[in-house]
């Protein structure tokens, strides 16, 4: 018989008394499926970039695309629904902040990770002033690529539940 809160859920859920044979409920629907998963896309004309994030993405479930400048993401956007972009701050045509800016009026705007190798406090607090979701700083770190894409993925998803907690003010 269980002896907890978690074990007594797992009991109620599934008619198995071993708590670890079923998720905690605070953990259903807020990771991605096999029918639902989060799509990345990689902006950057660097080929360091697109080998360390597909030696770090690689091994997941994810999908990850690649654009080597604002106008492929774009062109790529319009056909594909993707979650979350990773974007180096400067791109051959432009910058992440002309990205950023076309992009949140998309329907479902991806939200904007800037990677840089000078990341530092202001590059950060530029990012999340205009509207972009965080900053990865390079060489990258495998932990750090999975958690703050992980979170920009699960906020996305939110948005699209619960839209008016997101939305802009009239």
């Amino acid at each position: 018989m269980p002896r907890n809160l978690q074990g007594a859920l797992a009991v109620a859920e599934t008619g198995d008394p071993h708590p670890l044979h079923a998720p905690h409920p605070i953990w259903q629907n807020s990771f991605p499926t096999e029918c639902e998963p989060v799509k990345v896309l990689l902006i950057s004309p660097l080929d360091d970039d697109h080998r360390s994030l597909t030696q770090i993405l690689g091994h997941s479930k994810w999908k990850y695309y690649v654009a080597r400048s604002r106008a492929e993401a774009l062109t790529f956007l319009r056909e594909n629904a993707v979650a979350v972009l990773i974007c180096e701050s400067d791109l051959i045509d432009g910058t992440w902040r002309d990205l950023l800016d076309q992009t949140t009026r998309m329907e479902h705007a991806p939200l904007l990770i800037v990677t840089s190798r000078l990341a530092d406090h202001a590059l950060w607090a530029e990012v999340l002033n205009l509207g972009g979701y965080d900053v990865l700083a390079k060489p990258f770190n495998s932990k750090e690529v999975f958690h703050v894409v992980s979170n920009a993925w699960l906020h996305w998803k939110d948005q699209g539940k619960y839209p008016m907690l997101y939305a802009s003010p009239a």
